[in-house]
């Protein structure tokens, strides 16, 4: 089941599924699953989880690959940039998933076709999809490569950029949690001219992640982005 490809200036060549069943439920939300009670296959959820991990590994490995420069902290604020809910929702449109999914009539009234969440989990779904479907990852990464050049360097320098404990924060605040994030830092390790630090970022009182580095500031950007990597995990952001 071939997909048309609404932007041919990317030529970015689509895949093809022998098995039809796994594109059909990389499309399948649960919302319609939940509608049609006579509906017997699978939603996407699973396919997702399975998605999810494969583009964190490609996107990992393009950015270590292509940017031979780079330490640890600048490529993972590029890796976040490069596979966040916005740009995975934009991966989605332009090979235009957003018409092919199938939606509960609810989700649907409410624009679940232009939803970034939806969009974003649907195109993670269809890699987890065509990794089962080949077994090979050789394809996969073709495919997903594809995607990530399309991606004008100067969008992931931007976005990788903005502090990670702005981000944080901005979640924090948008979802109605007056109290600020508070980070906690200690010295973990390491020699007094090169010491390694740990830091906790809590909001009242609950963990929400931990990173380590070689200075506090280091630390706490890192729990901060280990905070946002676990929202986005279990679907709040």
């Amino acid at each position: 089941m071939p997909l048309t490809n609404p932007t041919q200036e990317l030529k970015i060549t689509l895949p093809e599924f022998k098995n039809e069943k796994l594109l059909r439920q990389a499309l399948t939300h649960r919302s319609y699953v939940n509608e049609n009670p006579a509906y017997r296959e699978e939603d996407n959820e699973r396919l997702e989880f399975l998605g999810d991990a494969l583009l964190t590994f490609l996107s990992g490995e393009y950015l270590y690959q292509r940017h031979p420069e780079m330490g640890e902290d600048q490529l993972t604020r590029r890796r976040s940039a490069l596979v966040d809910e916005k740009q995975l929702a934009r991966f989605a449109t332009e090979i235009n998933l957003d018409l092919k999914m199938r939606l509960g009539k609810g989700a649907y009234r409410e624009g679940g076709i232009t939803n970034p969440n939806l969009l974003s989990s649907t195109f993670e779904a269809f890699i987890g999809a065509y990794y089962l479907d080949t077994q090979d990852m050789d394809k996969v990464r073709n495919f997903v490569r594809q995607m990530f050049d399309s991606v004008p360097e100067n969008v992931v320098e931007t976005r990788s950029t903005v502090d990670s404990k702005n981000r944080f924060q901005e979640w924090v605040q948008a979802n109605g949690d007056t109290t600020p994030p508070k980070y906690v830092t200690i010295q973990e390790g390491g020699t007094p001219h090169k010491p390694e630090f740990l830091a906790k970022v809590y909001v009242a009182e609950k963990l929400y992640g931990e990173g380590k580095g070689k200075s506090k500031k280091d630390a706490e950007k890192n729990a901060a982005e280990d905070a946002l990597a676990k929202l986005k995990k279990r679907g709040l952001i």
